[in-house]
């Protein structure tokens, strides 16, 4: 996790948290509950930019796309509960 500010701190010195967010993610808080994230762009871009979303993750293009699925039946996996 890192380093934790509260946004006064933040108003107050400005460039202490971007000299923190060099280290890590700098969390700022707003009456004791996290409320924003400083980082450094480079790092947010490959935060934002590396995976893409969860369905560009999942869809398969080309020859990887030819393959079978059959998942099994959720009954399959579901074993009865003894409460004895």
């Amino acid at each position: 996790m890192g380093r934790m500010i509260s946004s006064r701190e933040f108003n107050q010195n400005p460039s202490e948290a971007k000299r923190a967010a060099e280290d890590g993610p700098v969390i700022v808080t707003d009456r004791g509950e996290p409320a924003f994230v400083l980082l450094r762009y480079d790092t947010y871009r490959r935060l934002s930019d590396e995976g893409g979303s969860l369905l560009d993750l999942l869809r398969q293009e080309g020859e990887e796309a030819d393959f079978d699925f059959d998942p099994p039946k959720l009954q399959a996996m579901a074993r009865p509960v003894d409460l004895d």
